[in-house]
């Protein structure tokens, strides 16, 4: 069973950080692109980042750029969103989503390409 498992989350005070991992079971992890996804309460859900195969190509959005990185352990089957400078509007559910690619495409964070969906984690940003 394909499954993707997020867990990092949690309350951090505004300037504060989080590693979130996203861990990957019943399939392997490098033959697909991997995407960061949130929905703050009442917004529609966004791409953060993503993520090539390789994890040689990344890419942010410009709300989180120069403050989140992302980056994948292939052999632990594993990405990881590590969050820094955080701020209130960053609260959100997290998700992991992974899409399958041909090797060398180009990280996308468009979320109707995403096969498969973890069940999100919470970070709050609040004093």
């Amino acid at each position: 069973q394909l499954q993707l498992v997020e867990s990092g989350g949690g309350l951090v005070q505004p300037g504060g950080s989080l590693r979130l991992s996203c861990a990957a079971s019943g399939f392997r992890l490098d033959y697909y692109a991997i995407g960061w996804f949130r929905q703050a309460p009442g917004k529609e859900r966004e791409g953060v980042s993503c993520i090539s195969r390789s994890g040689g190509s990344t890419h942010y959005a410009d709300s989180v750029k120069g403050r989140f990185t992302i980056s994948r352990d292939n052999a632990k089957n594993t990405v990881y969103l590590q969050m820094n400078s955080l701020k209130p509007e960053d609260t959100a559910v997290y998700y992991c989503a992974a899409r399958s690619v041909g090797f060398g495409a180009q990280p996308m964070c468009v979320q109707s390409i995403y096969d498969y969906w973890g069940q999100g984690t919470q970070v709050t940003v609040s004093s």
